[in-house]
């Protein structure tokens, strides 16, 4: 009975104003973030007299490119910035994840309910795909590169690459739980502590894979490319970084259950019934 009622409950709350709202916010703000971000990694050229021998791939350090490909720094403060601007624009409208993996660690900690975890994917999705396709009907063919797209470096297996994604995520979702936590004091900060965890992020992984920590910034180059070469990789990484960001926090620092137990029988007990979220994070990740 508690179950239909939690059920019944979780629905309404989906089929509201106030939700759809949300979910435009999503899908808005995922869309921007992706176009920015992939719009950072082009390979413009430079002019000749400009160029000054030949810049590092973003994606790949070690392998030389054309002139006026951008350089790690360049990339990552786009995507860290671009996550803290549409945090702190589309915050108030409700909650602002931008990412799966942050989704995931909210569903798994119990703060949001599986219905509509999965319809915030699906905005982030679409609005990756969506920035994806608009980059590259905009942007000549000879700057178009791979839209930014992650691969796993040469020399890097796909198991340091899952790893990497892993870690980069794990510190990622650590910062969203803490700027989302009331006693913390930090909620006000909270797109700049995020934007700089994905500008961090950026800096550490861009060499080995690129950088995802978010699967829909993968899924959207990856799909408009059709290169779907280790893929799984970034959904595995991120998400493996985000559950493992979730116990930590919700079970060693900042404890909400008394046990994994029982962190477990409430995760099982709430499965695609969970209440709607009352916590509202006004903060983000790639």
């Amino acid at each position: 009975m508690q179950v239909a009622v939690t059920r019944s409950h979780a629905l309404r709350e989906i089929w509201t104003l106030s939700f759809l709202r949300s979910l435009l916010s999503e899908y808005v703000g995922t869309t921007v973030f992706v176009f920015a971000s992939l719009a950072s990694t082009l390979l413009w050229p430079l002019p000749p007299d400009l160029s000054g021998g030949a810049p590092m791939d973003p994606h790949h350090p070690l392998l030389p490119v054309p002139a006026g490909s951008p350089d790690p720094i360049h990339v990552s403060l786009t995507f860290g910035i671009s996550v803290a601007l549409m945090s702190a624009c589309l915050g108030t409208a409700g909650a602002v994840h931008l990412n799966p993996a942050v989704t995931l660690s909210l569903l798994a900690g119990v703060r949001m309910s599986l219905a509509s975890a999965l319809l915030y994917m699906i905005a982030q999705v679409l609005g990756a795909i969506t920035a994806s396709g608009f980059i590259r009907s905009v942007t000549p063919p000879e700057v178009r590169g791979d839209l930014g797209l992650n691969v796993v470096t040469p020399g890097v297996s796909e198991f340091q690459a899952v790893c990497v994604e892993m870690m980069v995520t794990f510190q990622l979702v650590l910062c969203v739980f803490a700027t989302s936590d009331q006693k913390a004091g930090l909620s006000k900060m909270a797109p700049v502590i995020v934007g700089s965890s994905v500008t961090l992020g950026h800096l550490v992984a861009i060499g080995f894979t690129g950088c995802s920590m978010n699967p829909a910034r993968s899924l959207g180059p990856a799909i408009i490319t059709a290169n779907f070469e280790s893929h799984w990789v970034f959904w595995v990484g991120p998400f493996t970084g985000a559950l493992l960001a979730t116990v930590t926090y919700d079970l060693l620092l900042v404890p909400r259950w008394n046990s994994i137990g029982d962190w477990l029988a409430k995760v099982w007990v709430s499965a695609g019934v969970l209440p709607f979220p009352t916590c509202y994070i006004n903060c983000a990740c790639m």
